[in-house]
């Protein structure tokens, strides 16, 4: 199945320009070598080696810093497949589409000199136009996130006929994902007011000099919706939003999620936990739940009230 990505071509769209110009796309992270016969065809091999190395040239970056670099650059220079799409800023509020054409190379001494080949369409999407849920996913603070489940409506931004466009499925862990429209902004609205939750008084969403990097936390297990930490600094928190109610395929998810963040991103201090949080939930995932102590579970509530003026 054809990928869609949003990469960004340098801190706030720095190379963008020059990548339109001469048809690619690349990243950096300080790793100055020729990956071509380092690219295994398992992530987990690829991090293995590197996070030492990318945390040898970066004094005090974390190993989830690390394995975010290592991540990144991997997905772009062997996980992004040819014939995949990306979606790259502009820096003026668009999204220029491109289709990917080449296999990995490297240009020593240049910008971005991790690269593929891109064939720029004439497409350029206006962020306004995306829906809310696109422009979260396309917003994502980090290098790259993978914006596939919103394929549907980006082929119908690029401007392709309905017959063309692919079969989006539908996610096995919601029972009800019509339970409530507003619920589209669960998880932009839990990020923005994490301070007020249960959770935010053992937990802080996890950040990287500054930033907020813990949403959206791209994994090769898929994209973590909320990756926290405690004050502490000793436990890491996988935090899994569903949409309507959850069901016992969630828990899966939730523990292939951790055992990337044990095995690839926690310290050796430090353990890693799950938190599912969804409208409902229902018996089978209480039994399944129930053998998995490690993760909770939490209901959300919206309430919603009109005032006469």
């Amino acid at each position: 199945m054809k990928g869609y990505y949003r990469l960004m071509l340098g801190r706030k769209s720095a190379h963008a320009v020059e990548c339109f110009a001469d048809g690619f796309i690349g990243v950096d992270f300080g790793i100055h070598e020729d990956l071509t016969l380092h690219l295994p065809e398992e992530w987990r091999d690829f991090n293995k080696k590197y996070i030492p190395v990318y945390l040898d040239t970066h004094p005090g970056k974390t190993k989830i810093g690390a394995g975010l670099a290592c991540g990144a650059l991997w997905t772009v220079a062997k996980g992004i497949k040819k014939g995949d799409i990306v979606l790259c800023p502009d820096g003026a509020g668009s999204y220029r589409v491109g289709e990917v054409l080449g296999d990995y190379y490297y240009t020593a001494g240049k910008v971005l000199p991790h690269r593929r080949k891109v064939r720029w369409l004439d497409t350029l999407i206006p962020r306004a136009d995306m829906s809310d849920t696109l422009q979260n996913s396309a917003g994502a603070i980090g290098t790259i996130s993978n914006i596939t489940r919103h394929q549907a409506e980006i082929e119908r931004l690029i401007g392709r006929p309905p017959s063309q466009l692919p079969i989006v499925a539908t996610d096995p862990t919601i029972e009800d994902p019509a339970a409530f429209a507003m619920e589209q902004h669960l998880e932009a609205f839990l990020a923005a007011n994490w301070s007020q939750t249960e959770l935010s008084r053992e937990f802080s969403i996890y950040e990287e000099d500054g930033e907020p990097v813990g949403q959206q936390y791209q994994t090769d297990a898929g994209p973590i919706d909320i990756l926290a930490i405690s004050k502490d600094r000793k436990r890491l928190l996988v935090v899994e939003l569903k949409r309507g109610r959850a069901t016992d395929v969630v828990v899966g998810q939730v523990l292939r999620y951790m055992g990337y963040i044990k095995e690839q991103i926690a310290e050796e201090y430090q353990t890693v936990e799950g938190a599912i949080i969804a409208l409902e939930d229902d018996q089978r995932l209480r039994w399944a739940l129930a053998t998995v102590p490690s993760i909770s579970f939490y209901r959300y509530q919206i309430s919603f009230k009109l005032v006469r003026a």
